[in-house]
């Protein structure tokens, strides 16, 4: 059986998809499709903390499903720009589990990622699906995957 790792970016799926769809993404449906006859070995979501309570319902759901949630605060600058991301603590976990996995899934449109990707599949011979909404996915990092995996209506909720 395949060992799969998944990595959701929560804010860049929960941002583009609004955008793209005007819709929410749904996990339960990515769960499945993302592990079907696969033995999980650790599924990630990373998050911005700003500690609403319907945040923590939303985050509690994830962990029901199976993900282990890792937040980090929200930060408000000064300037009036805001900080957040988990690029750099995504790419750690994933050269990290991708010496457990077969497959690395990788929910994210950003760009960022590519150099990522291209990394888990020559050093360490993992296949990565990428999942993403096309309009909104850099193609640099559509190039990068093994598999381009579009988010659209049947992976969202409604």
């Amino acid at each position: 059986m395949e060992k799969v790792a998944l990595f959701v970016d929560v804010q860049n799926v929960y941002y583009t998809v609004r955008q793209a769809y005007g819709k929410n993404f749904d996990y339960n449906r990515f769960w499945s499709r993302a592990t079907a006859n696969r033995q999980v070995v650790k599924a990630f979501a990373y998050a911005i903390d700003r500690g609403d309570q319907k945040q923590k319902e939303f985050q509690h759901i994830l962990r029901a499903i199976g993900f282990e949630v890792k937040l980090k605060p929200f930060i408000q600058r000064s300037d009036g720009s805001a900080k957040g991301d988990w690029d750099v603590g995504i790419t750690l976990d994933a050269i990290e589990y991708a010496q457990k996995a077969d497959v690395i899934v990788l929910v994210s449109g950003d760009g960022d990622f590519d150099l990522l990707v291209s990394k888990v599949r020559a050093v360490h011979g993992c296949q990565v699906e990428v999942y993403g909404v096309p309009a909104l996915t850099a193609a640099s990092l559509i190039n990068e995957a093994s598999e381009f995996i579009p988010i659209n209506e049947a992976l969202l909720l409604g």
